[in-house]
């Protein structure tokens, strides 16, 4: 049998000598023959597919340990370790990445002063889509609260919605250093899921989402469970500050599904959590910044599934008053046939 050195074997490979004596080390590749005087390592040719694989591995970022196991699988196997351990990373990244974006935020966000007094200027509207003859929608907003609540499952989701949005009013009385504000709005939301799981029993019970944002001086507290969603244009540019907690999103987030597919999914709307289903409810909580010229929209689904982005931006950035970003907002959804209900809430923080 023809041996090549170790120099030749890692030309051929693409490989460094270094990077072949760590994959003998730990295993994952052992020299076809060692000088029992030199120690000098050969390879046989037959070993080029597996270094090569190794290394497209390694390029990839799998770790040592997961490339021995995917290495020791016959091929389908193999390619379904990879694909997993990938979808796996997908979410992680996705995950680390919505992080590193609240912490870019949250650091540009105490380099900005502004007024300990401030307030909102705001609208909010309820309309029931076209195709509709009820509306489980509710729509609040108050100088120290906005709230978007969309109430599933029957008759009783219109109470549902109402009683979320109801639990929430007693933080406009209330009063406390904003450090307390996320707390205070944890135990809001819990109290919001008794009140939403007292709307109804057994297969009839009613449940619903819930995005609301609580003001305490320059300090806003955001709460968020279901697929109704925030945004907040500033500087011109939009982002969303909700993930939506669907079925679908779920598997976007492991890479099951591109973003195109899924808003193709039959199943788009299936709530993976909402108040008043399932056990205890988890929301999500931030806290935010209020900076001068801030725009934010609360919305249902309603809004959000049938009118694109861009067009969203565009109704907010170029509207002069938050009664104006309204009514264009509810024209966009019936422009695009309002087969849901819609409900919005639009607020500024005065520049």
């Amino acid at each position: 049998m023809r041996l090549l050195t170790i120099g030749a074997f890692a030309r051929a490979a693409r490989l460094t000598a270094k990077a072949l004596r760590v994959y003998d080390d730990c295993g994952l590749l052992p020299p076809a023959a060692v000088d029992p005087h030199s120690g000098y390592r050969y390879y046989a040719p037959e070993q080029l597919d597996r270094a090569r694989l190794i290394a497209a591995l390694r390029r990839a970022g799998m770790p040592l340990a997961e490339i021995r196991a995917v290495c020791g699988l016959p091929p389908d196997a193999a390619a379904e370790a990879l694909d997993a351990w990938w979808r796996r990373v997908s979410a992680d990244t996705l995950a680390r990445g919505r992080t590193v974006a609240l912490l870019v935020d949250q650091l540009t966000e105490r380099g900005t002063t502004m007024s300990g007094n401030t307030t909102f200027r705001y609208a909010a509207r309820r309309e029931t889509g076209a195709v509709r003859d009820s509306n489980e929608d509710t729509a609040y907003a108050s100088d120290t609260l906005l709230a978007v609540a969309d109430g599933v499952r029957g008759p009783g989701g219109a109470a549902a919605s109402a009683a979320a949005v109801d639990a929430l009013r007693s933080l406009e009385r209330a009063d406390g250093p904003a450090a307390d504000l996320l707390a205070a709005l944890a135990d809001a939301v819990s109290r919001a899921d008794r009140a939403v799981r007292a709307q109804g029993t057994g297969d009839d019970r009613p449940a619903s989402t819930l995005t609301a944002i609580v003001r305490r001086g320059t300090r806003l507290a955001l709460v968020h469970v279901g697929d109704t969603r925030a945004y907040l244009l500033r500087g011109g540019e939009l982002s969303r500050l909700t993930q939506d907690h669907t079925y679908v999103q779920t598997l976007v987030d492991q890479g099951r599904l591109t973003l195109a597919e899924a808003g193709a999914h039959p199943e788009r709307a299936l709530l993976a959590r909402a108040l008043g289903a399932g056990g205890e409810v988890e929301a999500d909580l931030a806290l935010r910044t209020a900076l001068p010229g801030d725009r934010y929209l609360l919305c249902s689904d309603g809004l959000s599934a049938v009118v694109e982005p861009g067009a969203l931006h565009t109704a907010l950035a170029e509207a002069d008053d938050p009664e104006t970003a309204v009514g264009r907002l509810v024209d966009l959804a019936y422009a695009a046939g309002a087969p849901d209900n819609v409900a919005c809430v639009v607020a500024d923080v005065p520049a």
